[in-house]
């Protein structure tokens, strides 16, 4: 079928049309200040390329794709070491080292697209799959062949969009949850919260708090980040090398490019017992909803003072104070987060490989690329 739309590929924010930022309303990390940190501080084995999408001359969508090169990694994460996992980093080192993501490798959710109301989105979906093709001939062409195309993260009404021959041979595929915390619209306070829950949770609460009344938190400026950039990269990078699987580590600068350019749109919070860091959280305001980001924390102090929850609890009550309606905790930990009360939002994409008997054997092949997480739901509320 042909598509009524044509494409743009720009690989600078310098370059994007001025009606950019009016299409990405949606959500801030299609917006062009988003796309200027990941220009300035993307990881180092990462390549971003921003797609517009035209009706005639008028710009009607707008897209994010990067480009991983997975041989850049010396570890794709240090915590299990079992034979599946050895089988995953094999199969990727082998098979799938250059990756090609339409989204946002970064984060949860649907972070890959916006388009304008107005417009077919199967056919601009058929113009994103285009670009998407121009993409890998662009990387051919500099010795990069592209070994995996995924598109993610979508909800159930969005995937079905992809209904479109152009995808009729991906691997359509369910990951992990989103964990999303629905803020009660009759809370106006933290107590509001805690009354909510049930005592076993409420205990869990107090519990926590108790552990962590010797760590003194803080909200830290631009200056306070660049101070102390060596100790925050420090414990990000002992969470990030101690998760399961990780594809990318963001550059040492990343948290202070974010400030300089998001200003008070980016919360970094320290958590010191005295004076010293001993972990930190970050938020990003996304019009109504609340973003968590990026975190780093001792990990021994982590266990002792049940900070990671302490965390939680924190992003939970700074969201109510300030009237967010929801907080977005993304992926992995969800049995904690699910004991706060986020709930799970199931997301799909599809994923598909450059060669085609590889390809046929995909279903096989994701269990190992995405191994499944065993989890318990937990109900918090009375």
């Amino acid at each position: 079928m042909s598509t009524p739309y044509s494409f743009k590929i720009y690989n600078s924010t310098a370059q994007l049309p001025v009606q950019w930022n009016d299409l990405a309303v949606s959500t801030i990390f299609l917006s062009k200040k988003y796309l200027e940190v990941l220009e300035k501080t993307s990881p180092g084995n990462m390549v971003c390329h921003f797609i517009g999408i035209f009706e005639n001359d008028i710009l009607v969508g707008i897209a994010l794709s990067q480009f991983l090169d997975l041989n850049k990694l010396e570890s794709f994460g240090e915590r299990d070491k079992c034979i599946k996992t050895a089988v995953r980093n094999f199969v990727f080192r082998n098979f799938g080292s250059h990756v090609l993501v339409i989204g946002n490798n970064m984060l949860t959710g649907q972070n890959s697209y916006a388009l304008s109301d107005t417009i077919d989105k199967k056919r601009a979906l058929q113009a994103l799959n285009s670009a998407t093709t121009e993409l890998k001939k662009m990387f051919k062409s500099k010795g990069k062949k592209i070994h995996i195309t995924t598109y993610k993260d979508f909800d159930k009404e969005e995937i079905n969009h992809f209904a479109i021959p152009e995808f009729e041979n991906d691997y359509q595929f369910s990951t992990q949850p989103n964990m999303v915390f629905a803020i009660n619209g009759n809370w106006k306070s933290e107590q509001d919260y805690i009354d909510s829950l049930s005592k076993k949770y409420r205990d869990q609460y107090k519990r926590a708090r108790k552990k962590a009344n010797v760590i003194e938190k803080r909200k830290l400026h631009l200056e306070d980040i660049i101070a102390l950039e060596d100790t925050i990269y420090n414990l990000y990078i002992h969470v990030a090398k101690n998760a399961p699987f990780n594809t990318f580590f963001l550059p040492k600068n990343h948290f202070r490019t974010f400030k300089e350019i998001f200003k008070d749109k980016f919360l970094f919070y320290g958590y010191f017992i005295n004076e010293k860091l001993i972990g930190f959280n970050t938020l990003i305001k996304n019009g109504a909803v609340m973003d968590t980001y990026f975190l780093g924390y001792n990990e021994s102090i982590q266990r002792e003072k049940m900070l990671y929850l302490n965390m939680l609890y924190d992003m939970i009550a700074y969201s109510i104070n300030k009237g967010f309606k929801e907080i977005v905790f993304a992926r992995t930990a969800l049995e904690i987060k699910s004991s706060v009360g986020a709930k799970p939002v199931k997301m799909y994409g599809f994923i598909a490989h450059s060669n085609p008997i590889v390809n046929s054997y995909m279903p096989k092949i994701f269990k190992y690329l995405e191994p499944e997480t065993i989890w318990q739901e937990r109900n918090p509320f009375k």
